[in-house]
């Protein structure tokens, strides 16, 4: 799972969004508070519109880098936590992203962020 965490930090520094999605079920649901900016819900539900909420995120994105800070995984469970840094268009904040997988496919997912922006050293 941390290699998995390693490359889904490549693959968004690369803005490769076919490899950002290839680990997503059909009807996948995602939670994040940045949605609700660009489509007007937090919720995302299906890889579809996961691909047009993220295809927008990333038109809108002049600057992104994440710098990975750390990984933790519930084998059991299936869930992995990547916590990173996002540095988007001049800001930075720390982010935690929490992800259920069934039979390797992520199902759920939902992103949490900082209160206050952090340098970008941070």
């Amino acid at each position: 799972m941390e290699m998995f965490a390693a490359n889904w930090i490549a693959n968004w520094n690369a803005r490769d969004l076919d490899a950002i999605l290839a680990h997503f079920a059909e009807d996948a649901r995602f939670i994040s508070p940045l949605a609700a900016e660009l489509t007007g819900s937090p919720i995302i539900e299906g890889k579809a519109s996961l691909r047009s909420y993220w295809s927008k995120a990333l038109e809108a994105s002049s600057e992104l880098h994440f710098t990975l800070i750390a990984a933790v995984c519930d084998i059991e469970r299936q869930v992995l936590g990547v916590h990173y840094v996002a540095r988007r268009n001049g800001k930075a904040r720390r982010a935690l992203e929490t992800m259920r997988f069934v039979d390797d496919r992520q199902v759920e997912g939902e992103s949490f962020y900082s209160a206050q922006e952090t340098s970008p050293g941070n």
